[in-house]
Formats: structure tokens, sequence, C-alpha cells
């Protein structure tokens, strides 16, 4: 293949090369919640709820902090080797975890996985949009978010391996591929030679030493912060964050209650909704916005306010809802506009923000999403012990009415594609 064509794929390559890591990501993560029954026979302090509650607590935290100064690194180093060191990281501290039969070292374990974990994301969206531009940017970001649903859903395997064979034995063969995987993107996956450059001059080895100080930090932060619209595309990612984390937590429960179902038939029904749904969604509001986008400077905004508006009655479906056919096309509303608003985060986030902010930015908007769904999570574990979860589940619309209401009221881009300056 000759040196254009290559070119000209790379950034398809890029897409595919980090889907992987996406999967890998959000599956390791995921394996711990399935194995806890297994894992009980080893380890006695998993019997109780309070401390497995901790340890899944430890890396929600973590990840959260971490998001923002992630953020910040990635605009300032290398992000393909901040790539390969966060996922060569997490995939030793997941081998390590199957070598651990002491609830101290799982929790420090586990801490360490939120920072590795952090770190990705915003690097990997960063590096994504640098590659993809105005016709292409929703659709490329669209497919690497399937990464993680599929991540999601496998990692719910870890259970079955560790049926099979034991729960070190899942730990120690997801580790492993990971480990490996970090040495493809040694050699396959480049940085965007071009990042620092301003679009009317080229790049230059001052500018890249400038950009990359660590004194710009607070100049960073102030611009970011400074900016009205960033503090709405916070809010814009927040509020569906509410709704977004409770599905993650409480739908297969919802499900149970509201259809009278086993959990066992339950859990999977609500799982599969979402992620196949989401899937379409995230495919669809990519091809969607980047088409509208081209006519209209707001098409993206447009595309991401639409996927936030299904979801309006789609949780008063699921809230309100008792038969199979409102639970499940809640359900499928939920994941096709949650898909849809998925796709264009960071996308829009690019028509404020120049390249050499935008992962601190994701960073922020990171850290207000894991955060609201932690506030969520333990308001709903409230709302079911008292008989109200699908009361309160609906009143999750609220603020992603208001979010729809805000984005579209004050979100006014001048460009499709801000550059740096």
């Amino acid at each position: 293949m000759n040196q254009s064509k290559v070119k000209s794929i790379y950034p398809w390559i890029v897409v595919g090369l980090l889907w992987v890591v996406a999967l890998l990501n959000y599956m390791d993560r995921q394996m711990l919640s399935t194995m806890k029954v297994s894992m009980m026979i080893d380890i006695k302090e998993l019997e109780t709820a309070e401390n497995f509650g901790r340890l899944m607590a430890v890396f929600l935290w973590i990840y959260g902090f971490m998001s923002p100064v992630a953020g910040l690194i990635a605009d300032r180093i290398n992000r393909k080797w901040l790539i390969v060191g966060s996922l060569a990281v997490w995939s030793a501290v997941t081998l390590s975890m199957g070598y651990s039969n002491n609830f101290q070292v799982l929790y420090v374990l586990r801490a360490v996985m939120g920072v590795s974990e952090a770190l990705y994301i915003p690097a990997a969206l960063a590096l994504i949009a640098d590659y993809h531009k105005e016709g292409t940017r929703s659709l490329a970001v669209g497919i690497h978010m399937t990464g993680l649903y599929f991540g999601q859903a496998i990692g719910g395997f870890g259970a079955t391996v560790a049926h099979q064979f034991s729960w070190q034995t899942a730990f120690h063969s997801f580790g492993l591929i990971g480990i490996a995987y970090s040495l493809v993107l040694v050699f396959f996956l480049r940085e965007k030679k071009d990042r620092f450059a301003p679009s009317s001059q080229p790049a230059t080895q001052n500018k890249i030493v400038k950009i990359s100080g660590f004194s710009s930090i607070t100049k960073s932060l102030g611009m970011l912060l400074g900016t009205m619209s960033f503090w709405v595309i916070l809010f814009y990612f927040a509020a569906p964050s509410f709704p977004g984390w409770a599905t993650k937590n409480w739908l297969p429960t919802l499900f149970s209650e509201s259809l009278g179902m086993d959990m066992s038939k339950a859990g999977p029904l609500a799982t599969i909704t979402i992620a196949a749904s989401s899937f379409v969604g995230v495919i669809f509001g990519g091809i969607l916005a980047d088409r509208w986008i081209m006519k209209n400077l707001r098409g993206r905004i447009y595309t991401g306010a639409i996927g936030l508006s299904l979801l309006i009655p789609s949780l008063l479906l699921l809230g309100f809802g008792h038969g199979l056919i409102s639970i499940l096309g809640g359900g499928v509303l939920f994941g096709v506009g949650f898909g849809m608003f998925d796709a264009n985060n960071m996308p829009i986030l690019c028509q404020f923000v120049s390249p050499r902010h935008r992962a601190a930015g994701y960073g922020l908007m990171n850290l207000t999403g894991v955060f609201a769904g932690a506030f969520v999570t333990e308001l709903l574990g409230k709302s079911t012990d008292s008989g109200h979860l699908g009361r309160d589940m609906a009143m999750l619309a609220i603020p992603v009415a208001a979010a729809v209401l805000l984005q579209l009221l004050t979100l006014k881009p001048t460009t499709a594609n801000k550059e740096n300056d």
C-alpha cells in the first residue's frame, strides 16, 4: 500500500486501534463486579456488602478526581505514550489482582486502576478529534464509544471464566491480553505530528516546549472555566450522567420490580436492551451530526439535543411503565438517545475549545459526570429501599430537559472546529 493511501486511511486505523483499548478499559473495570461470589470464597472480607462497596467506590472517586488531571497531562505530553502506558499499567493491575487473596492489597490495586484508567479517555478522544475534522469527527468518536459499550458487556464474561476455571484465571487472562496489546500500540499508534501548530503557521520546537510546560496549567484552567460556553457544556454533560449512571446501576432492579421478573432474566434483558440501542444511537448520531454540520454550524448541537430529548419520554416510560412494551420501549429510547448524545460530546467541545485544551476540557467533563453518577447511585439506593425507584428514575428527566433548553439557547458556535491560537 502506497504512502498516500496509508495517510488517508490512518485516521480510521487510529479509531480501530483505540476501539480495542476502550473495550479493555471498560471490561477490566467491570469484571470485579461480576465475580464477587467467586472471590468471596478466598477473600472473606468480600462477604459484606460494605466492604465490596468500598472496593467499587475507591475506583470511582479516584477516577473522578484524576480525570481533569489526566486531561491537563494529555494536553502537554505525547498522547501515544500516555495511552500505551495507561493500558499497560491497568492491565498489569488486572493481572496482579489475580495473585492476591488480601482485601487491602486489592483495595490499593483498585485505586491504582482508577488512576491509570482515568489517563486514557481524555487523551484518546483528543487524539481522535485531531485526526478527524468536520466531516467524520462525530462518527469517529461514536465508533470509539461503542468499544466502551462492548467492554461493559464482555466484562460480564469474567463471571463465566471464574465459574468455569477460577476468578484468578479471569484476571490473569484479561490482564495479559491488555499487556500484549499495549505492545501492538507501540508499533502502530502515532501522535498527530502537527498537534500544536496554529492554522496559519507550522509547528516549531519552541512552540511545543512552550505549550508543554506545566506552568501553563493555571492559564489552561482559567481559559476553560472563564468561558460561559464551557460551563454550559459541563452542565450539558452532567445532566444526562444522572440517568446514565442510574441505568448502569439500577435498571436491572427496575426491570425486575416493574415486570415482576427474576433478576437472572431482568439483568440480561436490561443490559442488552441498552447496549444494542446505544450502538444504534451512537452510529446514527455520528453520521447525522457529521452531515448536518456541513450545512449548519449548530448541527452537532441539534443532534445532541435530539438525543437528550429522547431521554425525557424514555425516563417517564421506565419510571411509570409496568408492561413489557412500555419498559422495553423506554429502554430502547434511552439507548438511542444516549448514544446520539455520546457521539457528540467531544465534537461539540471542539467547536469551542482549541486542540491544546481539549483533553483538559474533557477531563473536567468526565469529573462532573462521574460525581453525578456517584450522587445518583446513592440517591436511588435510598429510593429502592423506600419503594420509589420508578418515580425517582422518572424525575431525572427534569435536569435533562433543563440541559436541552440551556444548550439550545446558549451554545452558538462560530466555527466547526476551533483552531489553536
